[in-house]
């Protein structure tokens, strides 16, 4: 069974992404959107990066960015991934020749087959509650049962999770990855080490009931 993929972000330290790789995080998120209290300058981005071990992908945050603002960000931060935030296009999400992932505000009116379809090219959608005149990083959750789980592998599932309701979300959408900020913050914007450890920990248990599940199905 494929383990569910974890993202922290929002990481604005070197010592919080450190206490992201220690706890097994497979991705971090910068945020490069200045409205936001867990926005990181290019130099801060920069020096993160630098700590990372391999196989840590670096993923950057943008809403509704001029793409030579994305394009300075890649000039000096070497990220894996993109992620798009606002209401750019497919194809100008497509431009900058790095793997992307479309957000989805979920408001009651998305169809998920037909967002999919639009977004094609992204590596996956990732799933956050909506509140209007909010971007992202709300810290509250969606209706997970609206996900349709043929749609379970292109997910990556975020909106108000922590260690307390990783695991049922995990067991209900089955997504590729979760998406954690808020969830793991002492206070907005400032990570905590300790609830990194318990959000990784939830959804390492998570996936070993789930492989126990299916193991018992197939006795």
């Amino acid at each position: 069974m494929q383990r569910t993929r974890v993202k922290i972000c929002g990481v604005r330290t070197r010592e919080d992404a450190l206490a992201a790789c220690s706890a097994g995080a497979d991705a971090i998120g910068l945020v490069f959107y200045a409205h936001s209290p867990r926005a990181v300058t290019i130099a801060e981005a920069a020096a993160i990066c630098r700590v990372l071990p391999p196989f840590v992908t670096p993923v950057g945050l943008f809403v509704d960015a001029d793409a030579s603002a994305v394009r300075d960000v890649l000039s000096s931060v070497p990220l894996g991934m993109l992620q798009f935030h606002g209401d750019e296009p497919a194809a100008w999400c497509e431009q900058f020749h790095r793997p992307w992932l479309r957000a989805v505000r979920m408001r009651d009116s998305v169809e998920l087959h037909q967002v999919r379809q639009q977004f094609a090219g992204a590596a996956a959608l990732l799933l956050d509650a909506y509140q209007p005149g909010v971007p992202g990083g709300t810290g509250a959750a969606f209706d997970w049962s609206r996900v349709p789980a043929e749609l379970a592998p292109h997910i990556v599932l975020a909106g108000g999770l922590n260690a307390d309701n990783v695991g049922a979300a995990i067991a209900t959408v089955r997504p590729y990855a979760v998406d954690v900020s808020g969830g793991v913050e002492s206070r907005r914007g400032v990570k905590d080490a300790a609830l990194i450890h318990a959000f990784l920990a939830a959804v390492r248990k998570a996936d070993q009931a789930r492989s126990a599940e299916q193991s018992g199905v197939g006795q």
